[in-house]
């Protein structure tokens, strides 16, 4: 590439587009360091990593490197739209200055807006999470206390169009991977069927979609969650069938906001989180930007929670109906079941335990705050001496400064 047609790439085109995108403002070999993505990354078939290594090869001045690179990519994935627009961008720079990301002529400029609108904001999202990863060793706030039979938790960050990925180890939750996804056409916070939104909350992944079932729009699978969960349906949320999935063939992703409600990942990504999470167990915090927070807060946090839990547990192992039922909220439901009905199982669980110790085993504490405080508490119900019970599933709300049960149920 002639040293006369780059410099005005690297002087306008990086002045106007990668600092939009925030390059100006950060050191490319740090940002590198820092990165979720590994230095390596630019050499293991990573799509995402590989194109953000040309961001950062035409941020450090290598134009013929950045070209090389973009050109392999384009070629081991052709249906990858951002990395073909920014391989035409370098291609184009060999002759002419480029302005902007996707400068293209003007009458194709005009009768692509939508699009390549579209492709600059997919760009400055992949960038974001390039230029501010969590802080090692964070995870986000929802997450108060996972028990080590849950292997991995999923959290997505709506404004980022990012999904992370965790595997849950001895010594806590650890972060393995993190990828770029798609959200609701007209955004979060999905309140009826038909809004194009895609659900804000703490979920379950509830089953994995057959593929066979399954037309090429949804790529290689489907995972499933279990919204409307009880916090949504207490609201009054309607909807169904939110499912992470992936594109049809010919399209590795799509649009930040772009599906009717569900995430959406490219393909390669999808097939990892198949073939990782379990089916039951593995909850997905989807929230509008995550707070990131250390493990040793969220246990500190969790705290009077869980002293109010065990008090619980406490009074119903001493037989005393009237303090279990002062747990309950008085619009307690439980699958059609009122506060007064379930007193009835309340009484038969107290009968069948006969005073004997309970133990509540494999306790996964999920805080959910917005407009309210909820807890999501999921644990293995035990009496003493027996090897089974129950697992329950607990929806918690905070009323006047004191947890109460809306909803418990048997998994």
């Amino acid at each position: 590439m002639p040293r006369s047609a780059t410099l005005p790439w690297l002087t306008l085109a990086l002045l106007l587009t990668l600092q939009t995108h925030g390059f100006a403002k950060v050191n490319p070999s740090a940002a590198r360091v820092n990165a979720t993505v590994p230095p390596t990354a630019a050499e293991n078939g990573m799509a995402e990593a590989r194109l953000l290594e040309v961001y950062h090869l035409m941020a450090n001045g290598r134009g013929r490197e950045a070209l090389a690179l973009a050109a392999g990519v384009v070629r081991d994935h052709p249906n990858f739209q951002l990395a073909q627009l920014v391989y035409g961008d370098l291609l184009a720079a060999r002759i002419r200055p480029v302005r902007t990301l996707g400068d293209v002529p003007a009458e194709l400029a005009t009768a692509g807006a939508n699009a390549l609108g579209e492709l600059r904001e997919e760009s400055q999202k992949r960038v974001r999470s390039l230029r501010e990863p969590p802080r090692a060793g964070t995870i986000p706030s929802q997450f108060l206390e996972i028990p080590q039979k849950t292997r991995h938790a999923i959290a997505v960050d709506a404004s980022r169009s990012r999904l992370y990925l965790f595997e849950n180890r001895p010594t806590g939750l650890v972060l393995i991977a993190d990828y770029y996804t798609s959200v609701g056409k007209a955004g979060v916070s999905k309140t009826q069927q038909g809004d194009q939104r895609t659900p804000l909350g703490v979920y379950y992944i509830t089953s994995n979609v057959n593929p066979r079932s399954l037309t090429d729009f949804y790529g290689p699978g489907a995972l499933p969650i279990n919204y409307p969960n009880m916090l949504d349906a207490k609201r009054g949320k309607t909807g169904s069938g939110i499912w992470l999935h992936g594109t049809p063939r010919e399209q590795f992703s799509r649009p930040p906001q772009a599906s009717d409600g569900c995430l959406v990942m490219a393909n390669p990504d999808l097939v990892h989180i198949i073939q990782t999470v379990e089916v039951g167990s593995t909850p997905v915090v989807i929230a509008p930007q995550l707070q990131w927070v250390d493990p040793h807060s969220a246990k500190t946090e969790s705290k009077p929670f869980d002293e109010t839990l065990q008090a619980w547990r406490t009074a119903k192992v001493a037989g005393n109906l009237d303090r279990v039922m002062s747990f309950y909220t008085q619009d307690f439901n439980s699958y059609g079941k009122t506060l007064a009905q379930w007193s009835g199982v309340l009484r038969g669980e107290l009968a069948r335990a006969q005073g004997h110790d309970i133990e509540l085993k494999d306790v996964s504490m999920l805080r959910w705050t917005d407009s309210a405080d909820t807890m999501v508490v999921t644990f293995g119900e035990v009496l003493l001496g027996q090897r089974t019970g129950w697992t329950k599933r607990q929806y918690w709300t905070r009323q006047s400064g004191q947890w109460k049960i809306f909803f418990e149920g048997t998994l």
